[in-house]
């Protein structure tokens, strides 16, 4: 929880007038945040330019922030409010009947984003297979299993600042949590089964 501990310090000197540490802060969330907006928008660009604008609006808002509360959930609250309003006006985000849910979807689940094919970063040869696998199992979620699992395994929040940030009960966020981590799990085998093929799995039975 290192990372939140830092960010609620460096958000309550910002509050005192200290502009170095808010830019301190953007320097040091935005890289979590984008993935957060990424998990909502799909888009690299867009994902980039909403990130952008949930920081300045925090800053704008500086005044309203609650030091005794972590920064984290506060923000995420204004990240995806920016993410959700940028969606709405591209007519990306479909609302759900809750008897049309799939298994496993708690009844809080009453909105699903419309992807869109988004570019892809290009990626350094130094990345990590293991990571690329990693990202390719995590962009064929939906919107709502990305952004719990960039929130708890990206940003490393709590089940209790996660439920602040999604204003959510935390049996909820425990309940969507698990499925979603099922679900990725699942994904993750067939992608590794992808990248090995059907030779490796020949070889295994060989063996």
């Amino acid at each position: 929880m290192l990372l939140s501990t830092e960010a609620t310090e460096l958000m309550t000197a910002a509050q005192g007038g200290r502009k170095d540490a808010f830019e301190a802060l953007f320097a040091k969330c935005r890289g979590s945040a984008f993935q957060a907006a990424r998990s909502l928008v799909g888009n690299y660009e867009d994902a980039q330019d909403l990130t952008q604008e949930a920081f300045v609006k925090a800053y704008r808002a500086r005044a309203s922030y609650d030091p005794s509360q972590p920064f984290l959930p506060w923000f995420h609250r204004i990240l995806r409010n920016t993410c959700f309003s940028f969606l709405r006006k591209r007519g990306r985000i479909r609302e759900r009947s809750i008897h049309a849910q799939a298994p496993g979807m708690d009844e809080e689940s009453t909105w699903e984003i419309v992807d869109e094919a988004a570019p892809r970063p290009r990626r350094g040869a130094e990345d990590a297979a293991r990571d690329a696998t990693f990202a390719a199992a995590l962009e064929k979620l939906s919107a709502k299993d990305r952004e719990i699992i960039v929130l708890r395994h990206r940003q490393e929040l709590s089940y209790k600042e996660i439920a602040a940030a999604l204003e959510i009960p935390e049996g909820t966020v425990m309940s969507r949590l698990f499925n979603a981590r099922k679900r990725l799990k699942a994904l993750l085998a067939s992608q590794i089964d992808d990248l090995l093929g059907p030779a490796s799995a020949t070889a295994e039975v060989r063996g």
